[in-house]
């Protein structure tokens, strides 16, 4: 057996990289100041996480003592405040019903928090496309692009 092998470990990407297209335009380069990026959506889990979160310490209680009342582990519900995990319906049921919520009320919640930091964004930085009045249905469904 020949001891010419190479030492080198080979290396595998964890996440493929996409090969870039022969005719495709080269990319801009994100801006370099935080400050001239489009504002993000926020995610559906941070959301409900500060909701749970807020609701949990005004009624002056413990981590443990709700994440005991919804039978789900402590650092589960410390994850779920922190927006790290994203949460079954069954679980959120069950948070919501230990912080004497219902669903709907939990939902409700989270609904107005997003409206309130919607509203609280410069104009022309939401994503969701604006139908005038006069074409605007009772009942349309606005989807962000």
């Amino acid at each position: 057996m020949s001891s010419h092998a190479s030492n080198r470990a080979r290396v595998i990407p964890l996440r493929p990289v996409p090969a870039a297209e022969p005719d495709a335009p080269p990319r801009a380069a994100e801006p370099a100041d935080p400050a001239e990026r489009a504002p993000r959506e926020p995610l559906w889990r941070d959301v409900v996480g500060d909701v749970l979160r807020r609701e949990r310490l005004a009624q002056e209680r413990t981590l443990k003592d709700v994440a005991e009342a919804a039978r789900i582990s402590m650092p589960y519900l410390s994850e779920l405040e922190r927006g790290r995990k994203e949460a079954s319906s069954e679980v959120l049921a069950a948070a919501a019903q230990a912080l004497g919520l219902g669903l709907a009320d939990l939902l409700a919640l989270t609904h107005r928090r997003l409206v309130r930091q919607a509203r609280s964004r410069p104009l022309g930085s939401h994503t969701a496309t604006r139908r005038t009045e006069a074409s605007a249905r009772p009942g349309d469904i606005r989807l962000a692009a």
